[in-house]
């Protein structure tokens, strides 16, 4: 059985071209949108559907997509609330040190001297660098946010799902 990973999820249409508003899932949003590429467009009660990409551009917080055969409104709109997604077996080969987002949500972060700070929960993308997101192993305190930089993460160990950082003075706020 193939396994899928989320790529974005349709949450409406943009104009009347065809085009669809998605929000991406996806850390590689200008090479899985490229034209010609193919993504399964799966919904509830629907068989699967094979989708290839006419077009793409970003548009404020969305990524906004047309599909070949789809030119207008009317060929895309019983698609919103669709969740686009592509094989696990079509990933390319990254570059060292480089990860997909679902490899490294789930993970256990530790400092150096095995102190655990608690789970990777998310992954954000504001601008010049990532933030994960690491959810306390104690209830009831605030979400950690770490930047992915090399002075702050210092191994990623996904065959034993551990992170290890150094946690700048100051970043985590101990009155929460």
């Amino acid at each position: 059985m193939t396994d899928y990973l989320n790529v974005g999820k349709i949450v409406n249409t943009q104009g009347i071209k065809g085009e669809v508003r998605v929000i991406s899932n996806t850390d590689f949003a200008d090479e899985r949108y490229q034209v010609g590429n193919e993504l399964l467009l799966f919904q509830e009660g629907q068989p699967e559907k094979k989708l290839k990409i006419r077009s793409y551009r970003k548009h404020k917080n969305f990524d906004i997509l047309s599909f070949e055969n789809h030119p207008t409104i009317n060929d895309i709109e019983k698609y919103r609330d669709g969740v686009l997604k592509i094989a696990k077996d079509d990933l390319s080969e990254l570059e060292t040190n480089a990860f997909y987002y679902h490899e490294i949500v789930g993970l256990t972060v530790y400092d150096e001297n095995e102190t655990c700070y608690g789970t990777i929960r998310e992954i954000l993308s504001p601008g010049a660098n990532d933030v994960w997101v690491i959810q306390p192993k104690e209830k009831g305190k605030k979400d950690i946010l770490i930047p992915y930089i090399d002075s702050v993460v210092l191994s990623v160990d996904l065959e034993n799902e551990r992170v290890i950082v150094e946690i700048p003075e100051g970043l985590i706020d101990d009155a929460n």
